[in-house]
């Protein structure tokens, strides 16, 4: 049984147990031991289970997420070409974004998000930095230092509850950012 579970099998479940469940599915997704398919099976589960144990039972063969996943710290450096996060990817609480002549694509479509905000310092110069299937996502860019430079955002829609906030600081030196539909 999940540590993150007690060991009360037969006790009601909680939408915040279901939730802890579903991030773990996500991170072991994104991490290769689930396949598309066996996600969507064991996230349909999670979110009908009505007791811990039937929770406990979608996890069992997974190893348990650390606590300090969200804490974790993606570096991308880059001179040139393009780099890109797709897929199941797990989203960290921060990223380090220092690239040159290089064109970023961060889609969110299918990744796992644990954290509530994501932290983007960035020195991008001469590039372009895209978000992708982030229309439930919430941007701030209010330490954010534009030099010949665009920011593409959609306005925040204040009625719904973002999944995330990305808070983008640091400088942009003929760079944009643009935000796109998946």
């Amino acid at each position: 049984m999940s540590n993150d579970l007690p060991d009360l099998p037969d006790l009601r479940a909680s939408h915040e147990d279901r939730d802890r469940v579903v991030d773990v599915l996500r991170i072991a997704a994104g991490d290769g031991r689930l396949d598309a398919e066996e996600l969507d099976i064991r996230l349909e589960s999670a979110l009908t289970a009505r007791t811990l144990g039937e929770l406990a039972e979608l996890t069992a063969d997974l190893p348990v997420a650390p606590t300090a996943k969200a804490k974790d710290v993606l570096v991308v450096e880059q001179h040139g070409g393009t780099y890109i996060r797709e897929g199941r990817w797990s989203v960290p609480a921060r990223i380090e974004l220092r690239t040159q002549l290089c064109r970023v694509t961060f889609d969110f479509t299918h990744a796992a998000i644990t954290a509530d905000v994501l932290r983007i310092e960035t020195d991008l110069v001469h590039g372009k930095l895209f978000f992708v299937g982030a229309r439930d996502i919430e941007f701030n860019t209010d330490e954010l230092n534009l030099t010949y430079s665009k920011v593409k955002l959609r306005p925040k829609k204040s009625a719904a509850t973002p999944r995330l906030r990305i808070e983008l600081a640091g400088k942009l030196l003929h760079a944009k950012v643009i935000q796109r539909r998946s």
